[in-house]
């Protein structure tokens, strides 16, 4: 899969109202799950006891942590475009975030994007995204929402 090269704000800002692109398939392991428990404290055994979660959950398995399946938006976003002459990305913002569907354990996800706006801040680029994070095999995607990036370009 070929991922779209921005090189300017003037081609950032022609690519507003399309669809970027979808990134690859990502799968959640349970080893991912469990890091993103130790890192953020959230031992929660619906996402780290398996045993338990095949017994008591609705889901009959682990599920990703919501905010895991939100910090893989960077990750997958580059693999859509890549925005080049930059001096610095900053993530800015997430608007409207609903969590729609629980992210199994082995559940493939992929990240689709929309570029719904961009606005020219005295050269430093705010770029809205529309973003929903599917499921494979799922109608229901995993969440949507709007993410803004900050984009300060070289000269």
């Amino acid at each position: 899969m070929s991922k779209l090269t921005i090189r300017s704000l003037a081609e950032l800002e022609a690519c507003v109202g399309q669809e970027m692109g979808v990134s690859e398939l990502h799968t959640i392991t349970q080893e991912q799950i469990n890091q993103f428990a130790a890192a953020t404290l959230d031992f929660q055994w619906i996402h780290v006891d398996a045993e338990r979660a095949q017994v008591e959950s609705p889901f009959k398995a682990t599920i990703a942590h919501g905010y895991l399946t939100v910090s893989l938006l960077p990750y997958l976003w580059q693999q859509i475009v890549a925005i080049e002459n930059l001096k610095m990305q900053v993530n800015y913002e997430i608007e409207n975030l609903r969590f729609n569907q629980a992210v199994t354990v082995n559940s493939q996800v992929r990240l689709r994007a929309s570029l719904l706006s961009v606005v020219n801040l005295r050269g430093i680029a705010k770029t809205r995204v529309g973003v929903t994070l599917e499921i494979e095999g799922s109608k229901k995607p995993a969440y949507t929402g709007v993410v803004t990036f900050l984009y300060h370009f070289q000269e």
